[in-house]
C-alpha cells in the first residue's frame, strides 16, 4: 500500500498537473493585476470626475460625492457579477439602475475635463478668429467710409476744376451776359481758381491723413498675423491692443476733421479673457464633441470590465479534496460525446431511469456547478456542459492514478496469494 501512495504522489506531480499547476497561477496573476488596474482605472475616472464636479460645488463635497461615485461603480460591478436577473429580480435591476446611475454621473462630469483637453486648441481658434473677424469688420467699414469721402473730394475737385476752366474761357453759367465768352484771368477766375486750389489742397491733406491711417491698419494687421505664431503671446497681444487702439485714435481723429461720424470699433477681449481656461458649464453639451465624451466612458466603461470580470472568472486551481470529489461525481454521469468543437461534452440531466427512481443527483451537481464557477466547464445549453482544455490534464492524472492504484492493488495481492 506504501509503494501504491507513492505512486499516486508521483504521478499527482506529472506533466498534466504541472501544465495545469502553470495554467492556473498564470490566470491567477491576471487575476492578481486586475486588481490594481481596476483600483487605477477609478482614480483616474474619479479625478476627471472631481474636476468637473468641484466646479459647481465646494471641492471636498466634490471629493466624497466622487467617492462614492467610484465605490458605487466597482461594487455594482462586482455586485452585478455574482447575481442572477431571475433569482432576485428587484435585487438586479437596483443593482443595474445604481451603477448606471453613477456611470452617468462619472462620465457627465468627466467630459468636462476631457472637453477642456480635446477643445482647448479650437477655442483658441475660436477666439482668434473672433478678434480676426471684429477687426476685419471695423477696418472694412474704416476703408469704405475713406473710400467714400475721398471719392466726394475728388468729385468736388473735378467740379472746381471744370468751373476754373468754365471762369477762364468765359462760359461759366454764372457770369454776366455782357463779359461771356471773354478769355482770360480775370476776377471771376480768381474766385474760382481760389476755390480750386483749397479744394486740392484739402485733397492733399486728407490724403496725407488717410495715408497715416492707413500706415496705423497696415501695422494692426501685422500684430494681427502674428499672433498666432508669437512664442511670446502676451506680448504679442498687448502690442495688438495697442496697435487697434492707435487705429482708433487716428479714426476719431479723422472723423473729427472730416465732420462725419466714422464706424464704431467693437470691444476686443482683454489678455486675460483670450487666455482663459475652459470653465466646466452645461453649454458645452451644446457644442457636443464625441472624442471628448467616448474618452470619458472609456475610463468608466474598463473600470465595469474589469470589475465584472474579476468576480466573474474563476478563482484559483482546484484543491486535492476538491479533485477527488469532482472526479467521483462526474463518473456518475453516463452521456458523454465529442460535439463540433471538439470538446469532450456530457449531459447533466437525470436520465430516464433516474427520474424513475428518484435519484438524488445533488453531489454530482454540486461538482458541476463547483467545476462551471472555478472555470473548467463551459456551459452549452440547460442540460448539456462541454469540458474546458484545463479540465482534461486533472481527469487524465486522475484516471492514470487510480489505474497504477489498481495495478498496484493486484500486485500486492498477487505476492501475498503467492506467499500464502
Amino acid at each position: 500500500m506504501r509503494k501504491a501512495s507513492d505512486l499516486i504522489k508521483i504521478r499527482s506531480t506529472g506533466m498534466g498537473y504541472f501544465i495545469n499547476r502553470i495554467q492556473t497561477f498564470f490566470v491567477g496573476m491576471l487575476r492578481i493585476w486586475s486588481i490594481p488596474i481596476v483600483l487605477m482605472l477609478s482614480v483616474c475616472s474619479g479625478f476627471t470626475t472631481f474636476y468637473g464636479l468641484s466646479h459647481f460645488i465646494t471641492p471636498w463635497i466634490a471629493f466624497v460625492i466622487t467617492i462614492a461615485i467610484q465605490s458605487i461603480i466597482v461594487i455594482c460591478s462586482l455586485e452585478l457579477a455574482g447575481i442572477h436577473w431571475k433569482a432576485n429580480r428587484m435585487r438586479y435591476f437596483s443593482v443595474v439602475a445604481s451603477l448606471l446611475i453613477a456611470l452617468a454621473a462619472s462620465v457627465s462630469f468627466s467630459y468636462f475635463k476631457f472637453y477642456e483637453i480635446s477643445e482647448q486648441d479650437s477655442l483658441h481658434i475660436d477666439r482668434l478668429s473672433r478678434i480676426r473677424n471684429d477687426v476685419k469688420t471695423y477696418l472694412d467699414k474704416v476703408l469704405q467710409t475713406k473710400a467714400d469721402v475721398l471719392q466726394q473730394r475728388k468729385r468736388e475737385l473735378e467740379k472746381a476744376s471744370r468751373e476754373v476752366s468754365q471762369a477762364y474761357f468765359g462760359t461759366h453759367p454764372e457770369i454776366a451776359e455782357a463779359y461771356r465768352n471773354q478769355v482770360g484771368e480775370g476776377p471771376f477766375w480768381k474766385r474760382f481758381n481760389q476755390i480750386y486750389q483749397e479744394k486740392k489742397q484739402a485733397l492733399q491733406q486728407q490724403e496725407k491723413s488717410f495715408a497715416q491711417v492707413d500706415d496705423d491698419i497696415r501695422q494692426l494687421q501685422i500684430s494681427l498675423a502674428d499672433l498666432d505664431v508669437a512664442d511670446d503671446v502676451e506680448k504679442s497681444y498687448y502690442q495688438l491692443l495697442a496697435n487697434y487702439q492707435n487705429v482708433q485714435l487716428a479714426v476719431n481723429q479723422l472723423s473729427s476733421e472730416i465732420g462725419k461720424q466714422l464706424p464704431e470699433a467693437p470691444l476686443l477681449m482683454t489678455y486675460k479673457q483670450f487666455t482663459e481656461d475652459v470653465k466646466p458649464s452645461f453649454s458645452m453639451w451644446i457644442g457636443f464633441s464625441a472624442f471628448a465624451f467616448i474618452c470619458a466612458a472609456m475610463v468608466d466603461f474598463f473600470t465595469v470590465l474589469l470589475s465584472y470580470r474579476l468576480e466573474f472568472t474563476a478563482p484559483g486551481p482546484l484543491t486535492v479534496q476538491e479533485e477527488e470529489l469532482v472526479f467521483e461525481c462526474l463518473r456518475q454521469f453516463t452521456e458523454f460525446r465529442i460535439n463540433e468543437n471538439d470538446e469532450l461534452e456530457m449531459v447533466i440531466e437525470k436520465t430516464a431511469i433516474e427520474k424513475a427512481r428518484r435519484y438524488s443527483d445533488w453531489s454530482r451537481m454540486f461538482a458541476v456547478g463547483l467545476l462551471l464557477s472555478r472555470g473548467f466547464l463551459r456551459k452549452v445549453d440547460e442540460r448539456t456542459v462541454e469540458f474546458a482544455p484545463n479540465l482534461y490534464p486533472l481527469l487524465a492524472e486522475k484516471m492514470a492514478d487510480k489505474i497504477s492504484l489498481l495495478k498496484a492493488q493486484a500486485t500486492a495481492k498477487q505476492a501475498t496469494d503467492s506467499n500464502e
